[in-house]
């Protein structure tokens, strides 16, 4: 083993030896970034000097870094896909990459990368594009410190800001997306990590994955998108820390879960939605130390979610906290806050003495009837309410929190 090892160090030291810099500019003797790739050696580095460059259909097909000094502009002039990676061991650093084409049968991208490993594409500002930054079957690669920004105006004639298929090991951070049709997607893409990112004023979705497994989400913003975030057809995934945050309309969420199961929630705060989750057939997920507040509904559960449980959590002056289509429950719902309760703590230990039923009868009424929702404020519903409360017929009696909390929780 020890051998190997010296053997690949004295490789590396090798390559590095005879790597060079080669300058591109307009003036210069190479005035292309397609003919700086032609005559590079491997392991080169290719400086890109500022100014204006028309090209597209660029293939990178070799293990080069490729640097722009004072943010160089590649400019597509709407012919196609610009630059294409299909090499292993590529940074693309610092270019304003613009004018993507767009296509109805292919999906032109500002960059690509193809069945490539240990690439880091950083440092670029993406515009007036299709698809922003596509990884395809690529893997243990860094999508960092990017801004793409799109002029979306349909779902049917745009593409995504970040995409992932059957890309694994992949570590996205500090981007910034927005007006695209998806902010990021992931489809078939395992074990990623999706930190500190902001996704605002996209078409459909903030975020969108589906069949992808063992992702980590963190510390990412979600606002003003027109559905929202959708998590589907996905196991083991942590979702931490995040906001989500003024998604507003018919069909929209602040998170929709649809199959998801053996997840974590935990730390999120879901702010001014339609609805701050929704979820569908998703069982075995931790909800725990998030913030619901002033959402439309807290949580709906469309029906088919099992075994979750919603522990220490804040449900701050939601229109719903919790909205449920069954009367059976096997859901756990236990030392959460909930602005709307009016128990009492005699034993001053700060949880409440008489149990908290989330569910109100108007909350079923307006699932069925959503014409309903305009009596939301009158006496007739609190008296309905409560009379729901004391005798459960249409909702599930044993969806209570036992230990409500009398303060909220802080952390």
């Amino acid at each position: 083993m020890k051998k190997q090892l010296v053997s690949l160090v004295v490789i590396l030291m090798a390559f590095s030896s005879y790597a060079q810099n080669i300058e591109v500019c307009n003036t210069c003797e190479i005035s292309t970034l397609k003919k700086a790739i032609t005559i590079a050696k491997d392991f080169d580095t290719i400086i890109v000097k500022k100014g204006t460059y028309k090209e597209h259909n660029i293939i990178i097909d070799k293990p080069l870094t490729i640097i722009g000094k004072n943010y160089p502009v590649i400019d597509g002039e709407l012919k196609g896909e610009i630059i294409t990676i299909v090499s292993d061991n590529v940074t693309v650093d610092g270019l304003f990459i613009i004018n993507v084409g767009t296509s109805y049968t292919e999906d032109y991208a500002a960059i690509r990368v193809r069945r490539s490993k240990h690439f880091v594409i950083q440092n670029l500002v993406l515009e007036k594009l299709f698809f922003g930054i596509y990884l395809e079957k690529s893997s243990y690669g860094k999508v960092y410190h990017n801004k793409i920004i799109g002029d979306a105006v349909e779902e049917y004639n745009s593409g995504n800001g970040i995409q992932l298929w059957y890309s694994n090991h992949i570590e996205i951070e500090h981007n910034y997306v927005e007006h695209v049709r998806d902010g990021i997607y992931l489809e078939f893409s395992d074990d990623c990590l999706i930190k500190n990112n902001v996704s605002a004023l996209n078409l459909r979705y903030g975020l969108h994955f589906m069949f992808s497994n063992n992702d980590e989400y963190c510390d990412n913003t979600f606002e003003n998108n027109g559905a929202g975030v959708a998590v589907m057809f996905s196991k083991k995934i942590k979702m931490t820390n995040n906001t989500f945050k003024e998604n507003w309309g018919t069909a929209s969420y602040g998170m929709l879960l649809k199959e998801i199961n053996d997840a974590e929630i935990i730390g999120n705060t879901f702010e001014e939605n339609t609805i701050g989750i929704n979820i569908e057939g998703s069982n075995r997920i931790t909800y725990k130390n998030n913030n619901f507040i002033n959402n439309g509904w807290a949580i709906k559960v469309r029906g088919a979610c099992y075994t979750n449980s919603f522990v220490e959590n804040n449900f701050l002056y939601n229109s719903f906290d919790i909205s449920y289509n069954s009367n059976v429950n096997d859901n756990i719902f236990d030392r959460n806050y909930w602005s709307n309760y009016t128990g009492y703590d005699l034993n001053k230990d700060g949880v409440g003495d008489v149990p908290y039923r989330p569910v109100k009868l108007f909350s079923y009424i307006v699932n069925r009837t959503p014409e309903t929702i305009i009596l939301l404020r009158s006496l007739f519903i609190d008296i309905i309410d409560f009379s729901e409360k004391v005798s459960p017929v249409f909702t599930p009696d044993n969806l209570l929190d036992n230990n409500p909390l009398i303060k909220k929780i802080t952390w």
